[in-house]
């Protein structure tokens, strides 16, 4: 009965944990995009709010 709570228990933490870090790697692809496009061409970003909106959106269209 215990061994079962534990192992209930430890697949709960491991969920919690993978999602908590699929929003940090997001983050980190969407800010290596917008270094990557910088680095790039500096004369085509004239927004950084566009530039990230732009790779936040691309980033997701990969995902799925």
């Amino acid at each position: 009965m215990v061994k079962n709570i534990l192992i209930f228990a430890f697949i709960v933490l491991g969920m919690v944990v993978i999602l908590n870090f699929s929003d940090h790697n997001l983050k980190r692809a969407v800010d290596a995009c917008l270094a990557g496009s910088q680095k790039l061409s500096k004369s085509k970003i004239v927004d950084l709010e566009e530039a990230k909106k732009f790779c936040e959106e691309e980033i997701k269209k990969n995902k799925d």
